[in-house]
């Protein structure tokens, strides 16, 4: 068995998901269910469907009238609309020849030939389905691949003349508030609604867009045209519930109301750097209005369900309905492009202010975090439903705020989010390698080293062996500061001549030495413990004796 029949042997192991289908071709599956799970394959996320496999993950291999595999592509093209181009290959297991068909994420809606819309789903069970796509899921869909704005489309039923003019002002007061786009300002209110598209003339008349509606509509309207705007804010002690406030409001009334039910629990403790007095909250005010805004202006305004701020005894948790746009997900969230599934309330929350320009609101969140000795934010609750950040209210801590102020006052220049997060990790765990690094930073390893040195040059960080080995602790100089000495001791290890003697002294006293011995007693790693050995070796100090992982070294 080649290595490629042996990796599909391991996927059809692993059993159904939303990306893999088995189909029984026993008693010759017919086209029309065929093309029916490509078309839900299509439509969902793509992935492979392997004709010939049971759904137990059992092989039985293809009928005799699909052993020539060569016309499934035209088929499949024929029979969906529009028409998709599949990969189709033979593969032999166990026996049984089988089909492989892979089958891409379609960037529009697939149907077969006689109109069969459907798509995938998980089950309560986690197993996978296929259900159908209603109409009113379309939508929902194309904005999640960036095909349409949702919050552009216009809503004819409503009139401009309807709108709360007093909205108006309080966008013109959130623009002052928060540093907007000034050039608003003098606007009239028509040219207002225009600039930002708040508004949009169809047949000659001006309607609300949504996102018009977001901001300018009253609460009867919203109810009425926008069912699924809906925010709550619950405090929590306990199982005892001590706030639980649902609002339907404007956009920006709701976040006033629900930002000045946050500040009223934000406790801040401050701490002396240097000249200044420097506030550490229990929760950082930027870090919630990003997080918050996120979820009002990115949520799906097609499914029903409300933006959710929690606070209890653990923390702060926001979610909202709707999953991670196309092309965002857990692994590149840091370094992702910046998208929305509303481009335009996008865009128009940054031009009033409250919202990050860059579109780099997630850094103000992690920074909010990091920068007081916290976790990173938490978005492992995030599903293709919903995206969910939680971050802790644990105790933060001064010693690694005050280094991170203090250099921010040498360098004259914020910290940037990736020195950040290796910071915090070397803090939580001591000692890494740039391997480790990589994935919380999100780039590549050649990137996070110069990372890494830039802060071994500031004297924040130091770096110990060299090639693969090589690996990172915080420096003599943050943990002196933070008055943990011992603490430095013990996780930047020995230098090498320390090392030698520690294993010398170890053979003299226990007869022999191992390699995870030598790597636990100096705190290296099983690599460093590898080229200590081999140093002492060519130095004919010791001897191996034994092979393989057996191999243990003697006094010579």
């Amino acid at each position: 068995m080649n290595d490629t029949e042996q990796d599909v042997l391991e996927l059809i192991r692993r059993g159904e998901n939303l990306t893999v289908e088995f189909k029984s071709d026993e008693r010759s599956l017919p086209d029309r269910d065929l093309i029916a799970a490509v078309v839900a394959l299509a439509n969902t996320e793509g992935g492979d469907l392997f004709l010939g496999v049971e759904d137990d993950c059992s092989i039985t291999g293809l009928h005799v009238s699909h052993r020539n595999v060569t016309g499934l592509p035209a088929l499949i093209a024929n029979k969906t609309i529009p028409s998709m181009a599949v990969r189709v290959e033979t593969i032999e297991l166990e026996g049984q020849v089988i089909a492989r068909i892979r089958v891409p994420k379609s960037r529009q809606l697939v149907s077969t030939s006689d109109g069969l819309l459907q798509r995938r789903r998980l089950k309560m069970d986690g197993s996978p389905e296929a259900v159908p796509f209603y109409p009113h899921e379309f939508v929902q869909r194309q904005s999640s691949i960036g095909v349409t704005d949702p919050s552009a489309l216009p809503l004819e039923n409503v009139a401009v003349e309807d709108l709360d003019p007093i909205q108006r002002i309080r966008i013109r007061n959130a623009i002052k508030k928060y540093g907007g786009d000034q050039s608003l300002l003098p606007l009239a209110d028509e040219e207002l609604d225009g600039a930002l598209g708040l508004t949009v003339t169809v047949s000659g008349m001006r309607h609300p867009t949504v996102a018009g509606l977001l901001l300018l509509g009253n609460e009867r309207q919203l109810r009425q045209h926008l069912p699924s705007h809906e925010a709550a804010f619950q405090v929590l002690r306990g199982t005892d519930v001590l706030v639980n406030e649902f609002y339907r409001k404007p956009l920006l009334e709701t976040f006033e109301e629900v930002e000045l039910l946050f500040r009223a629990r934000v406790e801040e403790e401050e701490i002396q750097i240097g000249l200044f007095r420097v506030p550490i909250p229990n929760f950082d005010r930027r870090a919630f209005r990003e997080a918050f805004v996120n979820a009002l202006v990115h949520r799906d305004y097609s499914a029903l369900g409300a933006v959710h701020v929690r606070l209890d005894d653990d923390g702060l948790s926001i979610s909202n309905p709707g999953g991670f746009v196309e092309g965002v997900s857990l692994d590149n969230l840091l370094v992702a492009d910046p998208r929305s599934r509303n481009p335009l309330l996008a865009d128009i929350i940054k031009r009033i202010g409250l919202a990050e320009r860059t579109g780099r609101g997630i850094d103000r969140i992690f920074e909010g975090m990091l920068r007081y000795g916290r976790t990173a934010p938490d978005y492992s609750m995030s599903s293709a439903y919903t995206v969910a950040v939680r971050m802790s209210a644990a105790d933060a801590d001064a010693d690694f705020l005050r280094m991170i102020v203090q250099r921010e006052e040498q360098a004259g220049a914020a910290m940037p989010i990736d020195s950040l997060i290796i910071l915090s990790r070397l803090r939580n765990e001591r000692r890494l390698r740039t391997t480790d690094l990589a994935k919380s930073v999100q780039k590549p390893e050649t990137v996070v080293r110069g990372t890494l040195e830039k802060l071994v040059e500031a004297g924040m960080v130091e770096a110990h062996s060299t090639g693969k080995g090589r690996t990172y602790t915080l420096s003599a100089k943050v943990y002196q500061g933070a008055g943990q000495k011992a603490a430095y001791v013990r996780q930047a290890g020995f230098d090498p001549i320390q090392q030698e003697q520690m294993v010398l002294n170890f053979i003299d006293t226990h007869g022999s030495i191992k390699r995870a011995d030598a790597a636990d007693l100096c705190h290296i790693s099983p690599y460093q413990a590898t080229r200590l050995l081999n140093r002492l070796k060519d130095k004919a100090v010791i001897l191996p004796v034994g092979q393989g992982k057996g191999t243990r070294y003697e006094r010579n």
